[in-house]
């Protein structure tokens, strides 16, 4: 369930742990200032989101109405609940992990927690990422193609411009690239590397076929396709690991909200404009 109401807002904002931006600026393959910014959160819902009746999963903010379409200086933000954040990071979501891997500078947030997080990537990754890499890979693979399944693309401009959508083909590169590397490594190096850096942007620039496109990303798929079985990484992630720890994030971050009660100060940090707290900045 999505929530954006003003309640939401104070839950993410008092127990935010870690925010940073996870867009194609954290990549490093941004192109003529053409994106918006994406920051993703994770924050500690209050005790009674999660052993009582309610429940929070996560907060969206956007600078643009619903339904329209950022631009550049635009922020799109979600705030991710703590629980609902560690499962889909065990799962291996591509997205979800970024939070892991940004540098330090790309940190608006943190806090000891997010730090305990940020060093608990081992625990986290396992072979597991490579299935949903080569899912979202093929997924926008089959989005860029205009593939029954595949999401429809919005940007027609785009189109028009280079006969395809190449923000379909870069994410479907990307997400290559970066599974290869998580897989064979452990890590995912943000911002990207180089050469892929700027064959990624040239790309997105148009300067690469769609045809040339798919070959690099067939190659990477066979990779990771190898990689599943393969990888250094462990067949599955510390499960049991992740389980006491958010029980005691949970415990240690309600003994700090109880005494911030006590001693009359507010929880967290200083609320930035958007709403949400960037507390203990990197």
């Amino acid at each position: 369930m999505k929530h954006t109401g003003r309640e939401d807002a104070a839950i993410a904002e008092q127990g935010t742990i870690l925010r940073c931006q996870v867009g194609s600026g954290v990549h490093g393959i941004t192109v003529a200032d053409q994106d918006d910014r994406d920051e993703m959160g994770i924050c500690v819902e209050p005790p009674e989101y999660v052993i009582g009746l309610r429940r929070f999963e996560q907060y969206i903010h956007r600078t643009q109405p619903e339904g329209a379409r950022s631009g550049p200086g635009d922020l799109d933000l979600v705030v991710y609940s703590l629980r609902k954040w560690m499962r889909l990071a065990l799962s291996g979501n591509p997205t979800v992990l970024l939070p892991l891997f940004v540098p330090e500078h790309e940190i608006v947030a943190v806090t000891p927690l997010g730090r305990e997080l940020r060093a608990a990537a081992d625990r986290i990754l396992s072979r597991q990422v490579g299935h949903r890499f080569l899912g979202c890979l093929r997924a926008q693979r089959d989005s860029m193609l205009g593939r029954r399944g595949g999401r429809h693309t919005n940007r027609p401009e785009l189109i028009e411009a280079y006969g395809f959508d190449v923000k379909f083909a870069y994410h479907m590169v990307r997400l290559g690239v970066q599974g290869v590397e998580l897989l064979e490594t452990g890590r995912v190096t943000l911002p990207m590397a180089e050469p892929r850096a700027s064959w990624l942007r040239a790309l997105r620039r148009g300067e690469h076929t769609m045809a040339e496109a798919l070959e690099v990303a067939s190659g990477l798929e066979e990779r990771l396709v190898d990689l599943v079985a393969t990888s250094p990484l462990p067949e599955w992630p510390d499960t049991a690991w992740a389980d006491r720890w958010l029980v005691d994030a949970h415990e240690r971050a309600r003994a700090e909200w109880q005494e911030a009660a006590r001693g009359g100060e507010p929880a967290g940090g200083a609320a930035t404009g958007d709403g949400v707290a960037a507390t203990a900045t990197a």
